[in-house]
């Protein structure tokens, strides 16, 4: 089968020929709709051979969906056919955290080698995928697959860190969102779908801006060394309740500690490397900050329940496989305007 591979530290991304993957014990295989490209995959794909936690070749890839196409023996609760959405942040499944749902919290997955796909495990960026246990699936539904394949992580991850929040998101607050690419516009929607709080949308360009406003955000700023000023004029000089940097540069973490409000959140979602000193006047008054990591199955299966329900709907640009290695460029430059979505099988 055709896989877009990462296979030498510092080269580009490249469609291989790989061994098609056959289920073994409690395993589930699937023929993949539609894999989103994601920042995550860059940021690893910039890390020096000594930083990188896991062998190359890796098949990129950890947003996916497609149908059963065989299970291996022992694994239930699927037919051959079914649509599903693959829940990437695996864990043992037995730890105190997982026994929760949060397996992206494992406890015991670096002792146990346990990776996500794309991210150590091989990804969705390939004809076939294959599932460790029919617990890391989701079904799909009546959705549309390219629509929902980045609702994996693009729409799970800002859902639970909005979750975190949402006792500070009442009516008369303020949200912001830095950076309103894949994950951001996503953030906006769910916003306006879940709290009643004012959303104000951060970006570089006006392109982006425009795409704030058209999926929901009141008002829209340019990022720059004016932008936290620019917040603190749209609220009177309170500021912001709850900023959700998806961007995570040292200009945006910044720019997120001088935007928030007394009691206010900074949630730094976004892998940019920036970081936010906490301490007794570095920040306003009891502003908590917080760096969470995706979300739980429960949370995923609530994200498609509000794409069934019309409130969240992701803008996608789609590629063939041979063209996988565009769409990461066109990301890295900056020039995607929503999430960048893999046909594998298109």
């Amino acid at each position: 089968m055709k896989a877009l591979q990462y296979r030498t530290v510092g080269a580009e991304p490249e469609v291989v020929d790989v061994p098609d993957p056959e289920p073994g014990p409690g395993q589930v295989l699937l023929k993949v709709t539609a894999a989103g490209v994601c920042h995550s995959d860059i940021a690893v794909m910039s890390w020096p051979a000594e930083q990188l936690p896991f062998p190359l070749p890796l098949t990129l890839g950890h947003e996916g969906v497609g149908t059963v196409a065989a299970l291996g023996p022992g694994a239930t609760g699927f037919e051959v056919g079914d649509a599903v959405a693959v829940y990437g942040p695996w864990g043992c499944g037995s730890c105190h955290m997982c026994a929760q749902g949060k397996e992206n919290y494992c406890l015991r997955a670096a002792e146990l080698g346990i990776r996500p796909p794309g991210l150590g495990a091989p990804g969705a960026i390939a004809e076939y995928l294959l599932v460790d246990n029919p617990r890391h699936l989701v079904p799909l539904g009546v959705l549309d697959p390219v629509r929902a394949a980045p609702l994996t992580d693009a729409g799970l991850t800002p859902y639970h860190a909005i979750k975190i929040s949402l006792p500070k998101l009442l009516p008369g607050s303020t949200a912001v969102v830095i950076g309103t690419g894949g994950l951001g516009h996503v953030a906006i929607q769910l916003l306006r779908a879940m709290t009643a709080a004012r959303v104000v949308a951060l970006d570089l360009t006006e392109e982006k801006l425009a795409l704030a406003r058209a999926v929901g955000a009141h008002e829209t700023v340019l990022s720059g060394a004016s932008a936290a000023a620019s917040v603190r004029e749209l609220t009177n000089g309170r500021g912001a309740e709850v900023v959700l940097d998806f961007v995570g540069a040292p200009p945006t973490t910044t720019a997120a500690g001088a935007m928030a409000a007394v009691e206010g959140d900074v949630t730094i979602v976004g892998l940019g490397g920036g970081t936010l000193p906490v301490g007794f006047g570095a920040l306003p008054y009891e502003a908590s900050v917080t760096s969470p990591y995706w979300g739980t199955r429960a949370e995923l299966i609530e994200v498609l329940d509000l794409a069934r329900a019309g409130s969240v709907d992701v803008h996608v640009e789609t590629y063939t496989m041979d063209e996988a290695p565009r769409a990461y460029q066109r990301l890295h430059d900056g020039l995607v305007n929503g999430r960048a979505v893999i046909l594998p099988n298109g």
